[in-house]
């Protein structure tokens, strides 16, 4: 068993409100330049619907991820070395300017120069790429909130796969968002199609990065991907993905993403898992049983023996204590309410997502029952106004009983939660009722009356101060034992003085750690 430690998120759609503050702040972080118009590391869509780039999904036309070849060993579904050695000048299974969006702006010049007339001047769209006028007809969320309507039906690779009585359904279907940012793989398909290696995960967190210097533009990396989540900047030559924001992660603050999330629907941690096994899981021969396969791959952080193996592999101590203090591995193994996006696509994705649910309520009182009666809430689990199947196609590789074993999972946490939470609000003395009910600050040992959401698990991400090392780096610099020398580390005595400030602020109106106001 080779332990490893791997940076992850979980993401709850219930509470996702399709704000695209996640997407905007993203970009305003990252891609706010010249070549990157177009790439949005963090996009939102609404579901059914095409995707970003449009019909992504589709492996059939683009050909990422992996397959099983006939010795039932894993291969790049883009073909191996020789058939990228063949077509490395030209790319045919890459998408288009079209795929994705040409970017535009407006001739703002023609408002602000034009002279005194009798009509008003238009600020006619051009394009940043080729600078003529062009007529905009596709962007990046340019069928948001058009879930439930025929515009979308026919495109949506999701639910081709899906039965005519789905197709049928969807006229009563809402639509729900579904935030997406790179999957930071344990079996990256975009790293092992690069032919320069300038992708690379880091040994310390798991990390999926590009190296600037190494990368020659090849653009495999973008077939590769079944997420589409690299992509390539025609201004400097060279792919561009997702960082998971690691320049804060490494100061111990959380994605900017997570950050200025409005719903407050993201989860971040880290987990620990057994190296050893990822190959062993990624060439599950059933699609179906690879939700599972990767289920094993994650190891309890609280088990003794997988304690002392990260200790033996030189995982710190602090990091161990993270993630066993981490939602990640109890949302995913313990209260098994959180799925991964597309396993099918065979390369262990680590943002992980709790299925949407709203509707259940909703089913459930329009009957004139009572909709936050747990009996009541399971037998409407198969009234799904989103069809159950919709969602195993997403997020199960098409099987339905992980799909109903999630919800069922989730509605017996809520109404605990709730209860817990309303109990909590009045008597913040009392004891915690419930894993999902009263939580402890990361930082201090005053107790919160919410569930953990970013800004609680942001002091849950471990903080070092090492060099950020490159593939180009001597094996001797990449040191297996690393320090973590966050605000405690520095001062031993500063734990202390975060306990007794945030007693304190308890009385009066936020906690420090969490920021979140106090209800006394």
């Amino acid at each position: 068993m080779k332990v490893m430690a791997q940076m992850a998120m979980v993401m709850n759609l219930d509470k996702c409100i399709g704000c695209h503050t996640c997407s905007v702040t993203c970009k305003q972080a990252w891609t706010n330049r010249a070549g990157t118009e177009y790439v949005w590391f963090n996009n939102v869509e609404t579901r059914p619907g095409q995707g970003y780039p449009r019909r992504y999904e589709d492996q059939d036309e683009w050909k990422g991820g992996w397959s099983l070849n006939k010795r039932g060993r894993l291969q790049l579904r883009a073909g191996g070395r020789l058939k990228k050695l063949a077509t490395i000048f030209s790319n045919p299974k890459m998408p288009s300017i079209d795929d994705y969006y040409e970017p535009w702006t407006y001739d703002y010049a023609t408002l602000t120069n034009a002279p005194a007339q009798e009509h008003i001047p238009v600020a006619r769209p051009r394009s940043l790429i080729s600078g003529k006028t062009m007529k905009v007809n596709w962007s990046a969320n340019w069928d948001d909130n058009l879930g439930g309507s025929k515009a979308v039906w026919e495109n949506d690779p999701v639910l081709a796969k899906a039965s005519v009585d789905v197709k049928r359904s969807l006229e009563e279907t809402f639509m729900f968002y579904l935030p997406r940012i790179c999957e930071h793989c344990l079996n990256p398909s975009c790293a092992a199609s690069c032919p320069s290696g300038a992708i690379y995960k880091r040994s310390e967190d798991g990390i999926v990065l590009v190296d600037q210097d190494r990368c020659r533009g090849w653009r495999m990396c973008v077939s590769g991907c079944p997420y589409k989540k690299v992509y390539f900047n025609h201004r400097t030559g060279k792919a561009e993905k997702c960082t998971f924001c690691f320049p804060r992660i490494e100061v111990g603050l959380p994605t900017v993403c997570s950050e200025t999330c409005v719903g407050r629907l993201r989860y971040l941690g880290l987990v620990l898992y057994d190296a050893d096994r990822v190959l062993e899981a990624a060439s599950t021969p059933d699609d179906q049983d690879l939700y599972e396969a990767q289920r094993s791959v994650l190891l309890d952080p609280h088990d003794p023996d997988v304690v002392r193996a990260a200790e033996r592999d030189g995982i710190p101590h602090d990091w161990i204590e993270a993630a066993q203090r981490s939602p990640i591995h109890a949302l995913i193994n313990v209260f098994k309410v959180a799925l991964p996006l597309h396993p099918e696509y065979r390369t262990m994705p680590m943002v992980w997502y709790v299925p949407p649910l709203s509707p259940v309520v909703d089913v459930v009182r329009d009957t004139g029952n009572d909709a936050e009666d747990p009996d009541n809430l399971f037998a409407a689990i198969d009234k799904l106004r989103i069809p159950i199947e919709y969602l195993a196609e997403l997020f199960t590789a098409g099987d339905v009983a992980p799909v109903e074993g999630c919800c069922a999972s989730w509605l017996r946490c809520a109404p605990t939660c709730v209860t817990s939470t309303w109990v909590a609000s009045r008597t913040p003395r009392s004891p915690r009722r419930s894993a999902w009910g009263r939580r402890r600050c990361m930082t201090c040992t005053a107790s919160s009356p919410w569930p953990s959401t970013t800004s609680a698990t942001s002091s849950r991400v471990p903080m070092w101060s090492r060099r950020i090392l490159s593939r180009s780096s001597p094996p001797s610099a990449r040191s297996t034992t690393r320090e973590a020398p966050g605000w405690a580390a520095r001062d031993p005595s500063a734990r202390g003085r975060e306990r007794s400030r945030c007693r304190s602020r308890w009385r009066t109106s936020q906690c420090s750690a969490t920021g979140r106001p106090r209800t006394t």
